[in-house]
């Protein structure tokens, strides 16, 4: 049997898979933005088939096998699930779903079949279940540890009772649930063809080799990059309602055919929603999801399964927010995963620069509504759009607009079924002129939504807002995004912005307006082709004023100006440096330099766990004129001062520790 052969097959299964789900799904959410996922799983419960075309590309590197040993004695027909983070770190946030089956062949298990939908709702403090104030898991929903949820082909009803009970829209969760049911259920189909195809011991052999096969090409990736030590730190705008930034390092290390991704010296767990779940796996596929793409993008013929993840080692510290503790909460994990997605490209781009695009949007807002339909009187709790920004400015071409890169998979939903479904009325979807990044090859535009609500009480949810401070970066002289915004009945008197705060009431007639980041742009734009400025121009995607202040390009009386543009052009002399962040964190950095945020994480690394939110949140009160280190230091000694119950850090002084 040729190893493609199988490949072939396994992928066909799992859109299979993916078609089952997609058009038997209930919510809008699952069935036209596809946050959902499908695989299959060997024995182990590692995945070695995913789809291509269909549901989110987060988790091809996943492995259920923690999840599927919480539970004993499986027999056919069985399907298990769970929606706790943290239990088998297979769920990342309530919301998801995950279910999976074992598949028998002459009574064994010899694979599994798995996947996830994301729920609109699991009951919980907000609508949606996710907002970025929540502190502590209890407040995200209710939750089911790793248990059977259908037993030898019989669905546990007093399970399903429970859900209904505790969360808001219960027809949408177990219509979705019983859909990935189906689903599953024609992978079992699948892999048990696959069987008699091939038969038994070529199928399991076979599925060994895919995975080989998989780090091998990942080892040929990384074994074309140079050896070397690479740094990259980037941010969320805000840690919690506190509004600190949050700041994610990475220190990657080539070496041969292996890479090591040491998140040390990013910001301690927090008292938000923001934590990643990752439970201290070092090869955990939500922290490995910006190599996924790094990969893909330098071998768009590599095979999408686990073995993927052997070359690689994470080195996540407990009690940080890329490895929290219970119960920490963690439903807005997603915006700090884009970051986290953000860093990894960053550090990779530094080891190759000339293969990679600049930054991503990197802020994949999604929009959801609870509100009365005026037409029935019923309630209507749904998810509106994603609004994603644009793709970074890529080596060769623009970034992709509206859609771009690492949030590409969440599909837009027509504006007529989300009418039709919920009340609400769209008066604007398109993309936003002059806010993709400037450059030889610009950045993709910005996503700008805004529709009108028509019920007293409307409850928003916005979550992953994001990027409304820190620009997506651009890269070899290419210029920073635009930045992201949401707004409440803009220019009019009531106007009111609403920056990154993710949940919001609105009363009859109101608009709210949300636009995204765009992607950063590559390259110097002062080389960019003057046709292509001026063709951009004429599509609404630059404006005049920015074709000539960023471009270079004069065009007057929509005619392209040559004579004009090349004096211009002649003036300006070429950038410099690596990245351009913009101008907002280059302020910022001015204050919190490196050496700043490595005494301050050294130190906050130093106390338990239960103090370092804390402490870091007073130090960040106290650095008003202070700088640097030396300016972290003294906001410390502030701290103790005011809080002597609070323990002295175990971390060396800033003196020897530098």
């Amino acid at each position: 049997m040729k190893l493609q052969v199988l490949a072939n097959h396994a992928r066909s299964a799992a859109e299979n898979m993916a078609h089952t789900l997609q058009r038997t799904a209930h919510s809008a959410f699952v069935k036209e933005t596809e946050d959902f996922t499908v695989m299959l799983l060997n024995r182990r419960g590692e995945t070695f088939g995913v789809p291509i075309e269909l549901g989110a590309t987060w988790y091809p590197g996943l492995t259920y096998g923690r999840a599927i040993a919480m539970i004993d004695d499986y027999r056919p027909g069985d399907v298990a699930f769970t929606n706790d983070p943290y239990s088998g770190f297979v769920a990342t946030h309530a919301p998801d779903t995950h279910l999976w089956k074992p598949v028998f062949f002459e009574d064994e298990i010899i694979a599994w079949t798995g996947g996830h939908i994301h729920n609109t709702d699991m009951g919980g403090a907000v609508p949606a279940s996710l907002s970025r104030a929540l502190t502590e898991i209890h407040q995200e929903g209710i939750r089911f540890p790793p248990m059977k949820l259908v037993r030898e082909g019989v669905f546990d009803e007093q399970i399903l009772r429970i859900m209904t009970a505790n969360v808001r829209k219960p027809d949408l969760n177990i219509g979705d649930i019983k859909a990935l049911v189906g689903a599953l259920n024609t992978g079992e189909r699948k892999i048990l063809a696959m069987v008699e195809k091939f038969g038994k011991t070529a199928f399991l052999d076979g599925v060994e080799a895919l995975l080989d096969h998989a780090e091998a090409q990942a080892r040929d990736v990384l074994r074309a990059m140079p050896d070397g030590r690479w740094e990259f730190a980037d941010y969320a705008d805000e840690d919690s309602v506190t509004a600190n930034p949050c700041r994610l390092k990475l220190t990657l290390t080539i070496q041969g055919d292996e890479a090591v991704l040491d998140f040390t010296g990013s910001d301690p767990q927090l008292a938000s929603s923001l934590n990643v779940p990752s439970g201290g796996d070092p090869r955990h596929t939500i922290l490995l999801v910006g190599v996924y793409y790094v990969l893909y993008t330098l071998n768009p013929k590599i095979l999408l399964n686990t073995g993927l993840t052997r070359p690689f080692t994470c080195i996540a510290p407990e009690g940080t927010v890329l490895n929290p503790v219970f119960p920490a909460a963690v439903g807005m994990r997603s915006l700090t995963c884009a970051r986290l997605r953000s860093v990894i490209f960053g550090a990779f781009s530094r080891a190759v620069p000339g293969r990679l695009p600049a930054a991503p949007a990197g802020n994949n807002c999604i929009v959801n509504v609870m509100t009365t339909d005026e037409r029935t009187g019923g309630r209507i709790i749904a998810a509106v759009n994603p609004v994603v920004g644009g793709g970074g400015g890529m080596p060769h071409r623009d970034g992709t607009n509206g859609s771009g890169a690492d949030a590409a998979y969440l599909k837009n939903t027509p504006i007529e079924i989300t009418e039709m479904e919920t009340p609400v009325e769209f008066v604007r979807y398109g993309l936003a002129t002059d806010s993709g990044g400037p450059g030889r090859w610009r950045g993709g535009l910005a996503t700008h939504m805004a529709f009108r609500v028509f019920a007293p009480d409307t409850r928003i949810t916005a979550r992953n807002r994001d990027r409304g401070f820190f620009r997506p970066w651009g890269v070899l002289g290419g210029r920073a995004a635009g930045l992201s915004d949401m707004v409440v009945n803009p220019g009019t008197p009531g106007e009111k912005r609403l920056g990154n705060i993710d949940t919001a009431v609105l009363q009859p007639g109101d608009v709210l307006d949300i636009r995204s980041a765009g992607g950063g742009g590559r390259g110097d734009p002062f080389t960019r082709e003057a046709w292509r400025v001026a063709q951009d121009v004429l599509r609404g995607y630059v404006s005049l004023e920015a074709a000539e202040r960023e471009y270079g390009v004069v065009i007057r009386d929509g005619v392209l100006d040559t004579d004009a543009t090349d004096r211009l052009r002649a003036t300006r002399p070429a950038p410099t440096g690596h990245f351009h962040y913009g101008p907002e964190r280059e302020g910022y950095e001015r204050q919190w330099t490196p050496a700043a945020y490595d005494f301050l994480t050294r130190t906050l690394a130093g106390l338990p766990i239960h103090w370092r939110f804390f402490a870091k949140t007073e130090i960040f009160s106290r650095m008003g004129g202070r700088a640097g280190a030396e300016g972290v230091e003294a906001a410390l000694d502030e701290v103790h001062a005011r809080f002597p119950e609070m323990p002295r850090s175990k971390a060396p002084a800033r003196e020897a520790a530098e």
